[in-house]
């Protein structure tokens, strides 16, 4: 499956503009009654505005003109409660629609996280993170704005042009045509010009993910940019992301302020229209003062809305280029799906390749016609050169990627078969840069593990002491208290893989996968990592990758994993010259 975003886009996997907003829309279901009640709200408010311009042509021509002054105080006063009416109104469906922005921020972003937690590691590959941010955060906060300020604003002044249009050929259907021919090439124009202001406005939501990217990749590498003196790199990157970003945001701003004149363009002419017709019209005794008056209102009251319109479609197509981009993640589906098979093979095995091959990309295939066991209880390495294939291997067996073909079976059973927290309970995997939560050393080893969530410190340290890594514990200063942060430098790289290490024998796997777990430790340390491995249920079958030739000297069975093969080894004796001489061919 694809999960490249970018590509995904480039492709015109983008949905139409209905299709997009009926998919939205169908998100805030739980919202459609308080929806209703705003939009009763809006179409009463724009039917009063509506009826104010006839009843004040009524009163020209009923009471005005004749000087019967009670009649214009009489309709005066009905007019200012309708007034107060639609003050009342529009004050009332907007605080209802700022808070259903709210309830539609809150949902989508859940939404998208939720995606997020059941996307497979491939997606995270072919994706920057700070791409993901800005489109968790600035392209649900566009769809926010537009819903809680613009969407009533949007609805009324359509529903005020239509009253509009329909009072203006009723009163006189040759007038009305006359004024409504230019708001038909403004529609034509809309028409026409739409596509371009959605395309123009994706492209810098796109470029802001992409600047969000760039920040935060150089921001999390800084410490490597200090120490080979490259911040002119740093800024040259930066600069040509914020460059980037730059040119796209002049060019949808153009395309977003290309409605507003064309707008008022044909607005006034539809007034200069209605105003010479009108008069010619009266001159010849077929209309009236008080008609004219309350026709140049109703033109008004159709045309203005139009000028509304313009800047509010150009939120409505920045909204929808957001969703587009939202919609492309809530779209996903990972591709690591639990299938239905009871069936178990009569191999004893705990883990078996059974002809498996696998690639990252089609055109490049990293394991080719695999086929092992791993038995229960024992100890096995994995070695080669970098980019062999030893981390992907042992990918596999915890299953953060799938085979392109071929099986792999997990105690008897196609590894497919297990669900997320059935594996996850069997397999513990602590992988080359360990991942750690700010917080505590205690809510670090206990990330996932649920057995223990309520005990005390007391308890967990007991829990601790008989898994035999109270020696681990004891090297961090304030012990399970001890503070951690993701990013930062609170405590070592060693540290943090001493803390994946607990975190991971806590959990009592079936297989536990060491993927470099002794890269950035003493030899101490290691020593004690050594004796707390030993100490393990005899049940355990360990799975170690390293390039530490001491690491892997006391494991039963040694493979050698290199262009695609995992070989097994002969003797320690053979696996080291395999892997002399597969760093020669490399």
């Amino acid at each position: 499956m694809n999960y490249n975003l970018n590509k995904l886009s480039e492709q015109g996997q983008k949905k139409s503009t209905y299709a997009g907003l009926k998919s939205l829309l169908q998100l805030i279901e739980h919202e459609r009654g308080n929806l209703l009640v705003a939009l009763l709200a809006i179409l009463l408010n724009s039917s009063l505005n509506l009826l104010g311009p006839y009843l004040i042509g009524h009163t020209i021509d009923t009471y005005v003109v004749h000087k019967q002054y009670h009649g214009v105080l009489v309709f005066s006063g009905i007019l200012l409660a309708m007034y107060l009416v639609t003050l009342f109104t529009s004050y009332f469906q907007t605080k209802l629609m700022g808070g259903i922005g709210q309830r539609m921020l809150f949902t989508l972003r859940n939404a998208i996280f939720n995606k997020l937690q059941i996307l497979p590691v491939a997606f995270f590959n072919e994706n920057k993170a700070g791409d993901l941010i800005s489109r968790v955060n600035n392209d649900t906060d566009k769809l926010n704005a537009f819903f809680s300020q613009s969407l009533m604003q949007f609805i009324g002044s359509i529903a005020t042009m239509i009253g509009a249009g329909i009072f203006l050929l009723v009163i006189n259907f040759k007038l009305g045509v006359a004024a409504l021919v230019p708001g038909v090439f403004i529609l034509l124009f809309t028409q026409v010009l739409s596509p371009w202001v959605k395309k123009k406005n994706a492209i810098n939501l796109a470029s802001v993910g992409g600047m969000s990217a760039e920040i935060q990749e150089s921001l999390n590498n800084f410490k490597v940019i200090v120490a080979f003196d490259r911040r002119d790199y740093f800024r040259k990157r930066f600069g040509e992301a914020n460059q980037q970003n730059y040119s796209t945001a002049i060019g949808a701003g153009l395309a977003n302020n290309a409605f507003l004149p064309v707008y008022s363009l044909f607005s006034s002419l539809a007034q200069l229209i209605v105003l010479l017709y009108g008069i010619y019209l009266i001159s010849i005794g077929s209309f009236s003062i008080g008609l004219l008056v309350s026709y140049l209102a109703y033109a008004t009251n159709f045309y203005n809305p139009l000028r509304q319109l313009a800047s509010l479609w150009t939120s409505f197509q920045v909204a929808m280029a957001g969703w587009d981009r939202i919609a492309q993640i809530l779209s996903l589906d990972t591709d690591l799906v639990t299938i239905e098979n009871n069936t178990k093979t009569s191999s004893s095995a705990l883990v078996e390749f059974r002809n498996v091959h696998f690639s990252y990309q089609k055109d490049k295939e990293i394991l080719h016609n695999v086929s092992l066991e791993l038995e229960r209880g024992k100890t096995y390495a994995f070695v080669g050169p970098t980019g062999g294939g030893k981390t992907t291997t042992a990918s596999l067996i915890a299953r953060l990627y799938d085979a392109t073909s071929g099986t792999v079976f997990l105690d008897g059973k196609d590894i497919r078969t297990y669900n997320a927290e059935e594996r996850s309970k069997k397999i513990g995997f602590i992988l080359q840069e360990p991942f750690l939560f700010t917080g505590t050393v205690k809510e670090n080893i206990l990330y996932g593990n649920a057995h223990y969530s309520d005990y005390t410190n007391e308890q967990l340290e007991q829990v601790i002491k008989e898994a035999n890594l109270q020696s681990l514990l004891n090297i961090f200063e304030n012990g399970l208290e001890t503070k951690v942060t993701s990013g930062g430098d609170s405590i070592s790289l060693g540290q943090k893989q001493l803390i994946a290490f607990m975190r991971a024998v806590l959990r009592d796997p079936e297989i536990l996968i060491l993927d470099e777990a002794t890269a950035n430790i003493d030899t101490v340390t290691e020593q004690l990592l050594e004796d707390i491995l030993n100490k393990l249920p005899k049940t355990t079958t360990r799975i170690i990758i390293a390039h530490r030739l001491n690491t892997i000297e006391n494991a039963d069975v040694i493979y050698f994993v290199n262009g695609g093969e995992v070989i097994r080894a002969g003797s320690f004796k053979d696996a080291v010259s395999k892997l002399l001489e597969g760093k020669r061919v490399s």
